[in-house]
């Protein structure tokens, strides 16, 4: 009997410490799975979430202003600076407005401290930032918006759906006039 009790002993603790290097190993496992778990719901929530303070030439909004002038449509231009703090909280509202207006308006990001830019900041008397203009190329017009709107994306969608109703109005007239016109010509000649 005594020689089983002894294997009996023997295998107990074996198994015990089988047991243990099981637990550690079933713990090491776990610490890996969370880990696994957490940088996967990280990489997720970064995939997901919008960045934030992003610098304004981060974002991908628009065209170069030079194509914008060349076009038929109004342009929505912003002047902007990538330190600028106002700029990038605003930065967020313009990619809206842009995505909401593209069939209406061209949209435009103007870097000033870029030196190709220069003559133009100089020419629109850019002195604080952000700053909007809606420059209508066809018409040779341009509409400053007042920097408190900036803060209100439902009154600035009020002034660039104002400013699609007067652009309207006037190509209808322009094409009255013409038509008008040309007919008195037509008229005088005919006499």
């Amino acid at each position: 009997m005594r020689p089983t009790h002894r294997k009996s002993k023997r295998t107990c603790e074996i198994i015990k410490k089988e047991e243990e290097r099981v637990r550690k190993g079933f713990k090491i496992s776990l610490i890996l799975v969370i880990t696994v778990l957490v940088f996967t719901a990280s990489a997720v929530v970064w995939a997901f979430v919008p960045k934030t303070n992003l610098k304004p030439s981060e974002y991908n909004v628009g065209t170069t202003y030079e194509l914008a002038m060349k076009g038929q449509k109004p342009i929505v231009a912003l002047f902007y600076a990538d330190w600028c703090t106002y700029c990038k909280r605003f930065m967020p509202k313009y990619k809206i407005l842009s995505e909401v207006y593209k069939n209406k308006y061209n949209f435009v990001m103007i870097n000033v401290e870029n030196p190709t830019y220069e003559k133009l900041v100089k020419d629109y008397a850019i002195s604080g930032f952000p700053t909007i203009y809606i420059i209508d190329p066809t018409i040779d017009n341009r509409v400053l918006l007042n920097n408190a709107l900036y803060d209100d994306l439902f009154k600035l969608r009020v002034e660039l759906e104002r400013y699609s109703r007067i652009r309207a109005m006037i190509n209808k007239w322009t094409v009255n006039f013409f038509n008008n016109f040309f007919a008195l010509i037509l008229v005088l000649l005919l006499i």
